[in-house]
């Protein structure tokens, strides 16, 4: 089987401005905003959007997708540019803004999903493998205690977010006591 070929620089432009609009639409509207009105918001032809996304389930999953994308790439470019400890606070800092600002999206995106839909299982494993990562890291620096698992990470981040409901001042004072509870203790 061959590899799909590469977009054009055009096509990739309507692609990300398509992705765009979508979800801000999403955002105000839900997963039921209008195809036709994020294609005319987006610039592009009705045609356009469905030669990239051939029902609206697709466009759910490819939002969600990228937005899942850009989190966990953004895991691996704090490991580059701070010391272990650090990108793991920021990273799940990075993962609570996500969160509260996505919220009512990402919930309506992830209800209107199918639970076992390829996207949902690789984004799960997007997210699994970024914890793992910055998590690993940190442990092997000393920053955080090693019986301390990826799968804790995203529990306890989705439970500041649970708990904070949508209050960003106390999200973050949560978060905050939550990454102490993760350093070593001293012996």
């Amino acid at each position: 089987m061959m590899a799909p070929r590469p977009m054009r620089a055009d096509a990739r432009r309507n692609y990300e401005r398509l992705l765009a609009t979508a979800r801000e639409a999403f955002r105000e509207h839900g997963p039921d905003a209008p195809l036709d009105d994020i294609a005319r918001r987006a610039g592009v032809g009705a045609g356009t959007l469905y030669r990239h996304f051939p029902n609206r389930e697709a466009l759910i999953e490819a939002v969600y997708r990228d937005d899942i994308e850009r989190l966990c790439a953004g895991a691996h470019q704090l490991l580059a540019e701070h010391e272990p400890g650090k990108a793991l606070e920021l990273w799940m800092r990075d993962r609570l803004a996500f969160v509260l600002q996505k919220r009512g999206v990402a919930h309506t995106l992830k209800a209107a999903m199918d639970r076992d839909s390829e996207t949902f299982a690789y984004c799960r494993s997007l997210m699994n493998d970024a914890a793992e990562e910055v998590l690993r890291h940190a442990q092997e620096a000393g920053a955080v205690r090693a019986d301390v698992q990826p799968r804790d990470l995203l529990l306890l981040g989705h439970g500041v977010c649970v708990a904070a409901d949508e209050d960003e001042e106390l999200a973050g004072r949560l978060l905050s006591v939550m990454l102490d509870g993760l350093k070593p203790q001293p012996a």
